[in-house]
């Protein structure tokens, strides 16, 4: 039986944690697929660490004109984006329909003018075109009941796409954008492994 491959892209954005769970993932058999390889905008980054600590196979595509000709010849099942930076062109999103896996910091609806629930009833944040800190201190700007975080697939219309996945975080009354973030990013691992788990199950 061929293992499906799947391709992480990564940045010195981050610490490398949704990395780490889908290798993790992949290690256990939850994930069955192998990680062909990491890819990185910088030299730089923590989590390049955590791939040759698990001697995978590292590309550096500072680029964004790069990136299609190294993904047609990796030629992953499956590309996830863990913390990537680089503006990905549309001619990549063209060239890999629903194989683009992103984890955007809000609710994502499943139409582009509807809205997600919180579990308490109240509508959800979108936190459309937000980054990851902007997003987390809009969450607690806007007094939301729950943060949240949405895994879904890259599309042409921005930070919009089908939903694979959905966390929620309930926020309280003494959270800082760094005590909400902590907890919500736990959930955001164990959510992108769930749905690699699902996308690579027989």
């Amino acid at each position: 039986m061929v293992k499906l491959k799947i391709a992480i892209l990564i940045s010195n954005a981050g610490t490398g944690t949704n990395l780490q769970a889908i290798i993790d993932g992949v290690k256990s058999g939850r994930i069955k697929a192998e990680i062909c390889t990491v890819i990185c905008d910088k030299a730089d980054a923590p989590g390049l660490e955590r791939a040759r600590q698990n001697k995978l196979h590292v590309e550096i595509c500072q680029k964004k004109e790069a990136l299609l000709p190294l993904l047609q010849k990796l030629n992953p099942n499956y590309i996830c984006l863990a913390g990537w930076k680089q503006i990905i062109l549309d001619e990549v999103v063209n060239a890999f329909p629903n194989k683009i896996l992103n984890l955007h910091p809000g609710l994502i609806p499943d139409s582009a003018d509807g809205t997600v629930k919180n579990p308490d009833g109240t509508d959800a944040l979108w936190n459309k075109a937000m980054l990851t800190t902007k997003a987390i201190a809009n969450f607690l700007d806007q007094k939301a009941s729950y943060a949240g975080s949405t895994v879904h697939f890259l599309t042409l219309n921005f930070d919009f796409g089908p939903v694979l996945g959905r966390t929620f975080e309930k926020i309280e009354a003494d959270d800082t954008i760094e005590s909400l973030y902590s907890r919500l990013k736990k959930k955001e691992n164990q959510l992108y492994v769930q749905v690699l788990e699902k996308l690579t199950s027989p």
